[in-house]
């Protein structure tokens, strides 16, 4: 049966013609786009684009992977292409207003979003979300201070290593990050809460696609 539910995303430098690119290859391989979206970075001067799009003929996927690399060379394009179906294992970091956690729990309870939760790390107490239903994930509780980050910043890191985490996600994350602890959470991590205080760092994690994103 034709793949559905087919996603790719891409970055590279702005330039004119990526997009006529990337939707020409997949008009040529038979794909049916349902779903665009796209930016660009005045800042970095770098274009991000997602694309959700259905294979008229099956079995074909290898071989529209081999002609967009094609595209990616000339364009100079970092891109991922997957299934929808291959879920993500997400890492959810949250401080104490827990509002984007809850619209995030709910829309994953509900099957809008499909992730697998490997895990919740809070620098509040389990208590502080205890009016939410955390039933099945594993809640991390790792408070942190100025002279403490670079230790809980190791701590986070290591059960981002140990849970195979795909993604990374701040919900309302009240903390900055460390020049360190970004760079490697490069292309991993993206910031659900648009307040000023967290994205001052963060507005330099995503240089590439989100893996699976």
């Amino acid at each position: 049966m034709p793949h559905t539910n087919i996603v790719l995303s891409l970055s590279c430098r702005d330039q004119p013609g990526i997009v006529a690119a990337v939707a020409g290859t997949l008009f040529e391989a038979s794909c049916n786009i349902l779903e665009a979206h796209q930016f660009n970075d005045a800042e970095t001067n770098l274009f991000f684009m997602r694309v959700r799009f259905a294979m008229l003929t099956a079995g074909r996927v290898e071989s529209l992977k081999a002609a967009f690399e094609d595209v990616a060379a000339t364009l100079a394009i970092t891109w991922t292409m997957r299934s929808v179906s291959e879920r993500q294992r997400v890492m959810i970091l949250v401080s104490k207003f827990d509002h984007c956690l809850a619209d995030l729990l709910y829309r994953w309870r509900s099957g809008e979003i499909a992730m697998d939760v490997v895990g919740l790390i809070a620098n509040h107490p389990r208590e502080t979300y205890m009016h939410l239903d955390l039933d099945g994930i594993r809640f991390h509780y790792l408070p942190v201070t100025k002279t403490t980050k670079m230790e809980q910043e190791a701590q986070i890191w290591d059960l981002i290593r140990t849970t195979s985490t795909d993604l990374v996600v701040l919900a309302r994350y009240m903390q900055i990050l460390s020049d360190g602890f970004c760079a490697k959470l490069a292309g991993r991590c993206i910031n659900i809460h648009h307040s000023f205080l967290p994205g001052l760092r963060e507005q330099n994690l995503i240089i590439r696609p989100l893996r699976g994103a």
